[in-house]
């Protein structure tokens, strides 16, 4: 649920995405009592009258950010942070940004829009990257702790501090390269890796935080589920590991949580031009093209790394099994896991 569009849509073969604008990194998670939410509040919110104009990208910036706690914590890392609301019985979702690419420049990205409806056309869609020629200032307090001030009010954004964050010797296959942590917004962590020598990127799962339990698919037994997600995952033949090999398409197309890792790399974590490398040796011809981060250097478009297919149906994920059966080593079963990749 990331911005720039990147739906698994690519421009060929570029993978370039272009586009649109939606939104949400933090020390520690913080433990909670669990929130219970009632269908009275629910309802409440639907019948609420409408108190501003939705079309009005600054009026929308000022109720949302004087909603905001003093102190807010950024977990994607992507540094997005997601909000939703209902105005006029219609539900809207957005987020603030800060770009590692142009955050440290006063700016801070902004967006709002009706949410994704398979039956209707998106009625709203606004963006603007707010700076101080709009009354809005971004001043960075520390590595990853910035303040943003809008008519007298600041807020504290804390993006996710993963530095440190490693997977252990036994979840790296020989010859992969550490690109760095991912924190999704559907609270799952991974590690994004990259393989040199089968060209393959895997998102490998941090088993170190558990943020949902999981079920054993009907396709395979080496496949299994996660029960909020429905990310689902292979056991690795030949390391402790789980890859993931499946996103349900639904997800995707309606842009929720859930819809991948593919719009929530490691920014904040990427050495060098490690994932640009990587990207120019999948697709040569976008060299010149992109920034460290995959940024078309226009910043509206961003390459794809979505090795995982996008599965409607369970039995999809028996497809996994044939191939890893087929392969004698790992240079051929690596590449087992990376069918959805864009080129």
């Amino acid at each position: 649920m990331g911005s720039r569009c990147r739906r698994h849509l690519s421009i060929a073969p570029l993978a370039l995405l272009a586009g649109c604008f939606l939104a949400g990194s933090a020390t520690a998670v913080v433990a909670a009592q669990n929130t219970i939410k009632t269908n009275e509040a629910y309802v409440q919110e639907a019948l609420r009258a409408p108190t501003l104009d939705i079309r009005s990208i600054d009026e929308v910036f000022d109720y949302v950010f004087s909603s905001l706690n003093d102190e807010v914590t950024v977990y994607p890392t992507e540094n997005y942070y997601y909000f939703k609301f209902v105005h006029g019985g219609v539900p809207y979702a957005g987020n603030f940004r800060l770009d590692v690419a142009d955050r440290d420049q006063g700016i801070v990205h902004f967006a709002y829009f009706s949410e994704n409806n398979p039956f209707v056309e998106q009625e709203v869609s606004e963006h603007r990257a707010y700076s101080q020629q709009f009354g809005v200032t971004v001043e960075k307090k520390g590595e990853l702790d910035y303040a943003i001030t809008a008519k007298g009010r600041t807020v504290l954004f804390r993006l996710n501090d993963l530095r440190g964050v490693k997977p252990s010797e036994a979840q790296v296959a020989t010859g992969e390269q550490y690109i760095g942590p991912v924190f999704d917004e559907a609270g799952v962590q991974m590690f994004l890796m990259w393989n040199p020598a089968t060209q393959t990127f895997h998102y490998i799962l941090d088993e170190s935080v558990v943020s949902e339990s999981f079920f054993q698919s009907s396709a395979s037994t080496q496949v299994k589920i996660g029960r909020r997600t429905h990310f689902a995952w292979y056991k690795d033949r030949y390391r402790e590991r789980w890859i993931l090999i499946g996103v349900r398409a639904a997800e995707t197309s309606l842009n929720t949580y859930f819809d991948g890792p593919f719009d929530q790399l490691p920014d904040n974590f990427i050495e060098g031009d490690m994932l640009r490398d990587a990207l120019l040796a999948l697709s040569p011809e976008v060299e010149g093209q992109i920034d460290r981060f995959g940024n078309s250097l226009d910043l509206k478009g961003r390459m794809l790394v979505d090795p995982y297919i996008l599965y409607s149906d369970e039995e999809e994920l028996a497809a996994f099994d044939q191939c890893a059966a087929a392969a004698v080593d790992e240079a051929s079963y690596y590449p087992c896991f990376a069918i959805g990749q864009s080129m």
